[in-house]
């Protein structure tokens, strides 16, 4: 291998070359480089934060779904005693107003019979009056003859 001026010249010129990109090529690019590896390194870490995000929001939802299960429950546990409770007054009501009913029938049935007792007492003395008044063939005081049938009456 001989070495001319060729060679020099591409020697030197390679050294020229290598200096300029180092001086000029070199640190853009390398700036470059870091900054893509910076971006890779922010995204992976993103990444890793929104995953460990996204299973915290997971549980958290879960969670949650267990609570308001829980809160269902719950409520659909009041609301049954509630009914119960409104079943329970509606009975209760229901009874107090039968025996109500009940009750004013009886009295109401009472009074019937006390007034048809009243009625068949003067039908009673009435037709004793009349009867007697056929045998005695002549008219009596009323007010003693109604006191002297009454007497008999209440007798019996």
């Amino acid at each position: 291998m001989e070495i001319n001026a060729t060679f020099l010249g591409q020697a030197v010129a390679f050294v020229i070359f290598v200096a300029l990109c180092m001086k000029y090529v070199w640190p853009p690019l390398m700036n470059a480089l870091e900054k893509r590896q910076k971006e890779i390194a922010d995204g992976l870490a993103n990444a890793d934060k929104a995953k460990k995000n996204l299973e915290l929001a997971k549980s958290n939802a879960s969670e949650t779904l267990r609570q308001a299960k829980v809160e269902a429950q719950k409520i659909i546990e009041d609301a049954n005693k509630q009914r119960s409770m409104i079943i329970d007054r509606a009975n209760e009501e229901a009874t107090n107003e039968k025996n109500r009913i009940l009750e004013s029938a009886k009295a109401e049935i009472e009074a019937e019979r006390n007034k048809a007792r009243e009625e068949l007492r003067a039908e009673v003395i009435e037709l004793t009056i009349k009867s007697a008044e056929k045998i005695l063939d002549k008219k009596m005081d009323a007010s003693a003859d109604h006191q002297l049938v009454k007497k008999i009456v209440d007798s019996l």
